[in-house]
């Protein structure tokens, strides 16, 4: 099993290119709020909440309708900052949904997918992006090369790299990029196990040099005291949200943690 998941996700990406999904006309500009600041000032949990419509894990979460309305209700909750995930196969996004939300709202944005080109990187900028996600094990792992290069290329197109780790010695590997954000992702993407206790091991004996996101399987204000306890300085929330009848009122919950 080991490996087949990683494999798959970026088998994905790559039919996407090959499908022109990425291929989109548009020229939308970036917010000028600063996530990384937002973060720092913020009295409460930070939150950056995520739109997604199925995933590899639980399958069809919601139907896929709205996304500009969701992002609303999400940031009245109090979201500081939206994931909007643009991969169509398995989690059912799209850049154009992308583009539905960044015209509806004036937040940071992440273009969640499975970055393999730089062509993605081309879009994630002509869609108005304000973050990309990089994921450390396709590098550590050999499916892609030069890391450095991903990151640069990105900063070159203004845009601010959200790099994600899931083991130790990953996250060693994240320190010595320019990342601007490092994301520690609770769920091992080659099982698609979720264990909460991966951010404090990851974390034991960091010295704070680099803001810090806990991603998956965040779904209680309880979860949120527990993994700020263990360095982390905001949180990416998906699913707990998306399944939600109330997305408001659960995103007010749980940004008010603390």
């Amino acid at each position: 099993m080991a490996g087949n998941i990683l494999k798959k996700l970026v088998n994905n990406s790559q039919a996407a290119i090959d499908d022109g999904v990425y291929d989109v006309d548009a020229n939308l500009q970036r917010t000028d709020k600063d996530f990384e600041h937002i973060i720092k000032v913020n009295p409460h949990a930070t939150l950056l909440t995520e739109i997604k419509f199925a995933s590899p894990s639980l399958g069809k979460i919601r139907t896929r309708a709205d996304p500009a309305g969701i992002a609303k209700q999400m940031i009245a909750g109090g979201s500081k900052a939206l994931s909007i995930l643009t991969q169509p196969h398995l989690f059912n996004g799209s850049p154009e949904y992308f583009m539905k939300v960044r015209q509806a709202v004036d937040v940071p944005l992440l273009m969640k997918d499975i970055m393999i080109d730089k062509v993605q990187i081309d879009t994630a900028k002509r869609i108005g992006a304000d973050f990309i996600l990089l994921i450390q094990s396709l590098f550590d792992k050999k499916y892609l090369k030069e890391i450095d290069e991903f990151v640069d290329y990105g900063h070159k197109k203004g845009l601010d790299i959200l790099l994600e780790v899931h083991t130790k010695e990953e996250f060693e590997n994240a320190l010595k990029t320019q990342a601007d954000l490092i994301g520690i992702n609770n769920r091992d993407l080659d099982t698609l196990e979720i264990d909460l206790k991966t951010t404090e091991r990851v974390l034991q004996d960091y010295e704070k040099s680099r803001l810090i996101l806990s991603e998956s399987g965040i779904e209680t204000p309880e979860d949120i005291q527990y993994l700020k306890k263990c360095g982390a300085d905001a949180f990416l929330i998906g699913s707990s949200i998306m399944k939600s009848d109330n997305i408001q009122e659960q995103v007010k919950k749980l940004g008010n943690a603390y």
